[in-house]
């Protein structure tokens, strides 16, 4: 009679009881974090935190902050474990193992926890210039309709199949009273719901059930599409463009993550003016855009 010898956890060594309880997917996320880490040793990475603000390629690894209740050791995580000092991985970085493994070419970013300086958390991400928008859960981006199948909506957002919309996602939306929304409606909104595996799914409210802003967007005005860098740009806290653009102008503008712009001024020139000039802004110094900001004013 052959005695099969019992699987023993590959950190604990507990036994066959912690290996089931961790499961065959489990246990191969460990071994592919075994073999990130072992990696990371060979090619000596660097710590996270020491790549900010440089250029990462894909197949990079990128090794964990220390943390002091490590006991001096570096940290090791199975897949499904918190970061320590709720780190959060971002869009081209992938947690495996004791390391981040990139997956986009870009600079590595990093943004403290709650804004504030100090601390190992946060979140890292990859700022990447790309033509084609992936889905993110929490984007907010503006979509199109473009079918209405019994209580869902179909919306285009650009990426490379359409999200989902109920129609109970709007506030104060009920069994009987529905939102009105028809093909062809323009839709600010977020993602629930976006990962590889699953259809993207958006709603058009806030945690607390409160559209803030969210919903559909007037038929009026001009909806364009931009790069994604620079919606990023013009979305910082720190750009001057916008600002620079309501002292000519009043106007109402919707940004979407996914690069497209709603905009609306008081006339149809004004209008057409902002949006030529948010075209033209990406590739344009400082100098250049008040020249012509001057020209605009002068007319």
């Amino acid at each position: 009679m052959t005695h099969t010898p019992p699987v023993v956890c590959a950190f604990c060594a507990r036994g066959p009881c912690c290996a089931r309880a961790l499961g065959s997917g489990k246990l191969a996320g460990l071994r592919e974090g075994l073999t990130l880490t072992m990696a990371a040793a060979e090619t000596g990475a660097l710590p996270v935190e020491e790549r900010v603000g440089q250029v990462v390629l894909p197949g990079d690894v990128l090794l964990l902050p220390s943390h002091p209740e490590a006991d001096g050791e570096r940290l090791w995580l199975g897949p499904g474990a918190a970061l320590p000092g709720r780190l959060v991985c971002g869009p081209g970085l992938r947690c495996c193992g004791a390391g981040l493994l990139v997956t986009k070419c870009g600079l590595l970013r990093h943004r403290q926890p709650g804004g504030a300086g100090g601390g190992s958390g946060g979140a890292y991400w990859v700022d990447s210039q790309q033509k084609r928008y992936v889905p993110v859960k929490g984007d907010h981006v503006i979509g199109i309709v473009t079918l209405k199948a019994g209580d869902i909506f179909k919306v285009d957002v650009g990426g490379s199949e359409q999200a989902s919309l109920s129609y109970l996602a709007f506030e104060g939306a009920t069994k009987r009273n529905r939102p009105n929304v028809q093909v062809g409606d323009l839709i600010y909104g977020q993602f629930v719901v976006a990962n590889k595996d699953m259809e993207p799914e958006m709603v058009c409210i806030d945690s607390s059930g409160r559209a803030n802003g969210m919903g559909v967007i007037g038929h009026e005005g001009l909806l364009f599409k931009v790069s994604l860098g620079l919606i990023r740009k013009l979305l910082a806290p720190n750009c001057e463009i916008i600002q620079e653009l309501g002292q000519l102008y009043p106007f109402e503008i919707v940004f979407g993550m996914n690069g497209r712009i709603w905009v609306k001024a008081k006339t149809i020139q004004q209008t057409l003016i902002v949006a030529n000039i948010l075209e033209a802004c990406e590739h344009m110094t400082a100098e250049q855009r008040t020249q012509a900001f001057a020209k605009l004013s002068e007319r």
